[in-house]
């Protein structure tokens, strides 16, 4: 009778704690898949990564349920405070240690959702320049104009200015080509200008220039601005770099050498 005695002494105790710890972890089970999927339908709104949407949602789950068992445990009378700092301690010391990872992590995460670049871009992120390869949550992945595979990490990346070639349909291309002074200034722009508009790459809007830069120390310097569809920029720059020595020549106007004129003084 004792041992029976003692039976119903807990239930009596500790039953109604019991159902209200298991009716909490039932309501904090439900409430973390709930959450879970509301997550994930928000964060499809924007559409990241399919592993940013697991591992965000994942991460609010594990959440939910470890406050739901914290809760559960605290029915029973445990002291649940002692356990949270431990808790937030540990939580602290593996983020200190993990620091860097976890920054690139973050800007990983960022970058993924904002998108200031996309695979196949030519950019130029933190010193380095080339063709994004990969977006990685940890480091981006870039193969330089020479097929060199370079990982930044993407702290650096999202810290620091980004300059994303293929940001736009069209951009602006600008050549810089010298003549004598002895040739007419007023010939080379007709000349220039002829193949620019004989151009069909060459966009009409806005309209392309040839305008004289400056005086330089040997020759006239003339610029000619165009713009031009993004995948036509380095096509067009090879190309009328090419044709504009060749027709400067087939005119008789001269694109000299750096040269410098000494004049000699003789001393009585």
């Amino acid at each position: 009778m004792a041992i029976w005695d003692r039976v119903l002494e807990w239930v009596i105790g500790y039953g109604g704690r019991a159902i209200g710890a298991a009716i909490t972890l039932v309501l904090g089970y439900l409430a973390a898949r709930l959450l879970r999927r509301v997550v994930r339908r928000v964060m499809s709104r924007f559409e990241p990564p399919p592993a940013i949407i697991s591992f965000v949602s994942r991460l609010v789950y594990v959440a939910v349920l470890l406050f739901a068992v914290v809760a559960a445990l605290s029915r029973f009378g445990v002291e649940t405070t002692s356990f949270v700092a431990v808790l937030g301690a540990g939580s602290f010391a593996v983020g200190f240690a993990l620091q860097g990872a976890l920054s690139n992590f973050a800007a990983g995460v960022l970058i993924l959702i904002l998108r200031p670049f996309g695979v196949g871009d030519y950019v130029e992120v933190a010193g380095v320049g080339g063709t994004v390869k990969d977006i990685q949550l940890f480091s981006t992945v870039l193969a330089t104009p020479d097929n060199v595979k370079v990982l930044v990490p993407n702290a650096r990346v999202y810290g620091d200015t980004i300059k994303n070639y293929a940001g736009y349909e069209t951009r602006r291309l600008d050549l810089s080509v010298g003549i004598g002074y002895d040739a007419s200034i007023d010939r080379a722009i007709e000349v220039a200008s002829t193949l620019l508009a004989a151009d069909s790459r060459v966009l009409a809007d806005p309209p392309p220039q040839v305008l004289v830069s400056q005086l330089g120390d040997s020759s006239v310097d003339l610029t000619l601005r165009m713009w031009v569809e993004r995948s036509d920029f380095w096509p067009v720059r090879h190309e009328l770099t090419r044709r504009i020595k060749s027709a400067f020549d087939e005119h008789g106007i001269e694109i000299p050498f750096p040269q410098r004129v000494v004049h000699l003084r003789r001393e009585p």
